[in-house]
């Protein structure tokens, strides 16, 4: 199994890519760093979730697996990575050029809620691909972020922050949702954030988590400790989408993962996603693929 479920840190980051930790990788505010694109690539790529985030600009034909999905382009693309799906990238051409910031949570603690932008968000768009001269602009903020990295400015950090957002509103705005556009940030909204968070940390399944404990509406509400009605107006006003309705989808997307990234078996897929009987869960799959686990597996 490819994807071995525990979470890359960004010490086995640094590790695998440079055989090297900074020292100053466990500070209070939070760790950020940029690097320049192509670097040497001692080993290879896992398939897996890391526990930081990542914002890629890469020119050169590439491949990401996302999750369930596979994403291509040809020339160049801004490329958002978070904590919450795990990716693997493969570069298809032998020549790439650009650059990667690389950044935790801590960061940003007290400086905005990264989940809130659909670049993030495990439903969101996180693949923008980029005529020429975009990709020479976003070159410029990169060089900005490494300039900052490298000076005596106080302040630098909150300069960085505000370039890392500069690149998160360039992606928003070559697609803009009109839903988070027009939704101000209230208590449903919140609520949402919150549910989706719990929702994603059932996520991945392996050897030392095997089973999720949430499965319904009723479930999260109780978690949330607010009414189930409350939740689900949240949810649907926010999203546009059913409480349950999410649920399924993020089930479904793992179900996915697993069939094809794991070795268990249909049987114990089914009881660590929740489902009492191997038969529930094959017709779920089969309600939602048109095609059962098994023949989803060996495509």
């Amino acid at each position: 199994m490819e994807n071995n479920g525990k979470l890359e840190s960004l010490e086995e980051f640094y590790s695998r890519k440079f055989d090297w930790i900074p020292e100053n990788l466990s500070r209070d505010i939070g760790h950020v760093n940029v690097f320049r694109l192509p670097h040497p690539m001692t080993k290879p790529v896992p398939y897996r979730r890391r526990d930081f985030f990542k914002v890629t600009l890469c020119r050169g034909g590439s491949r990401i697996h996302y999750a369930d999905k596979v994403f291509s382009f040809e020339k160049q693309a801004l490329v958002f990575s978070n904590p919450f799906i795990p990716y693997k990238w493969e570069h298809i051409e032998a020549e790439v050029s650009g650059f990667y910031v690389v950044f935790n949570a801590r960061f940003f603690n007290q400086f905005g809620n990264l989940i809130q932008y659909e670049v993030f968000q495990p439903t969101g768009t996180h693949v923008f691909e980029l005529e020429d001269g975009q990709f020479e602009s976003l070159c410029g903020i990169y060089e900005k972020i490494e300039t900052e990295l490298g000076s005596e400015y106080i302040h630098k950090y909150d300069v960085i922050r505000n370039l890392i957002y500069e690149l998160i509103h360039f992606a928003m705005k070559t697609r803009p949702s009109n839903r988070i556009e027009q939704l101000p940030i209230n208590a449903s909204q919140r609520i949402y954030w919150l549910f989706l968070e719990l929702l994603e940390r059932q996520f991945p399944i392996d050897e030392n988590h095997t089973e999720i404990k949430l499965r319904t509406a009723s479930d999260f509400a109780d978690q949330l400790n607010v009414h189930v009605n409350h939740l689900n107006r949240a949810v649907k006003e926010t999203s546009g989408k059913t409480t349950s309705n999410l649920i399924a989808e993020r089930l479904l997307q793992e179900a996915k993962i697993m069939l094809k990234q794991s070795k268990w078996n249909v049987s114990e897929i089914a009881y660590s996603l929740g489902f009492q009987e191997v038969t529930h869960f094959n017709n779920f799959f089969k309600k939602h693929t048109e095609m059962s686990p098994v023949k989803f597996r060996n495509i």
